[in-house]
């Protein structure tokens, strides 16, 4: 799945690990870019959360236009339980699958 961005577009977006048994909820406007910082910390065996937890797969995006309604939704979904989450996920990606990006 290829995700085309354009001038105005923000994107809240969940990462997992490889056993899918931590979520990271993020918000960027440039994803590819985003995911690149992401696995360079893992790389450099830096402190942040997502290297101690080796979270690099892309499970979940959603798109905005304005990045205050993007930020919010991110608040919104990292309030909400595991399961939540997942149901979320699966309406985008039924198998969860690590998706392209």
């Amino acid at each position: 799945m290829y995700l085309q961005e354009g001038f105005h577009t923000y994107l809240i977006y969940i990462l997992t690990n490889k056993a899918k048994s931590v979520f990271y909820i993020g918000v960027t406007n440039n994803l590819k870019s985003r995911l690149l910082k992401h696995k360079e910390n893992i790389l450099s065996e830096s402190k942040t959360f997502v290297a101690k937890y080796n979270i690099e797969f892309l499970v979940y995006y959603e798109k905005f236009t304005w990045i205050q309604e993007a930020i919010a939704r991110e608040k919104e979904l990292k309030g909400w339980r595991r399961e939540k989450k997942i149901a979320l996920i699966k309406t985008m990606n039924p198998d969860l699958e690590f998706l392209e990006y």
